[in-house]
């Protein structure tokens, strides 16, 4: 199943898509940190001619069966100075080893460390995918959330050392550290690049 995940660089046929899938109001409310407001489609393309016109970012196309699935980025953050990385995923991929497959893919590609990752906390399924993708908690913050209209806690990860692809389940070490409660970082307006599932 997963075997049918691929990416590639992303093109502007792929942002209506995109636009498409940051409308669902649930992957909204767990990504937290997204858009104002996600129906403007003019902020939207403002937002994502600047994403494909930055050569410093690396960013790809998540394919699924040949569909497209989602995005997958890395970015250095303007408020850490640190590399993060950050996925969307349409709904209708969720829980079928996508993400985890997509960003393993990524990871080889992207040689750097320390790679860092953010969610919201009680996001327990994009943090078990960067856990199976060998990141680990490194710390707490809290931010504005547009999409929930308040403050929420959001776990840092860290990937440190070459990732090696063979991480099946999260540390217990991490298991026993999460509560049952998804994020990015903030571009602009409280907006940041969300990672969903």
């Amino acid at each position: 199943m997963t075997s049918d995940v691929l990416l590639r660089d992303v093109t502007e046929a792929d942002l209506p898509i995109f636009f498409e899938q940051q409308l669902d109001p649930a992957a909204n409310h767990m990504a937290a940190f997204t858009a104002k407001d996600p129906a403007d489609r003019a902020a939207f393309t403002a937002k994502w001619t600047k994403i494909l016109d930055d050569d410093s970012l690396t960013k790809r196309t998540i394919l699924f069966g040949g569909r497209v699935a989602g995005s997958v980025s890395a970015f250095v953050a303007p408020w850490s100075g640190q590399l993060e990385v950050t996925y969307w995923l349409g709904r209708e991929y969720w829980g079928r080893g996508i993400a985890t497959k997509a960003l393993t893919e990524f990871l080889r590609d992207l040689k750097a460390r320390p790679v860092y990752a953010r969610a919201a906390k009680d996001n327990i399924a994009s943090i078990r995918v960067l856990a199976k993708c060998g990141f680990t908690i490194s710390g707490h913050d809290k931010g504005f959330a547009n999409a929930r209209g308040e403050e929420v806690e959001e776990v840092v990860l860290r990937l440190r050392g070459a990732w090696s692809g063979r991480e099946a389940e999260p540390p217990a070490s991490l298991s026993t550290r999460l509560a049952p409660r998804h994020s990015g970082r903030a571009l602009s307006g409280g907006e940041r690049w969300s990672v969903n599932l």
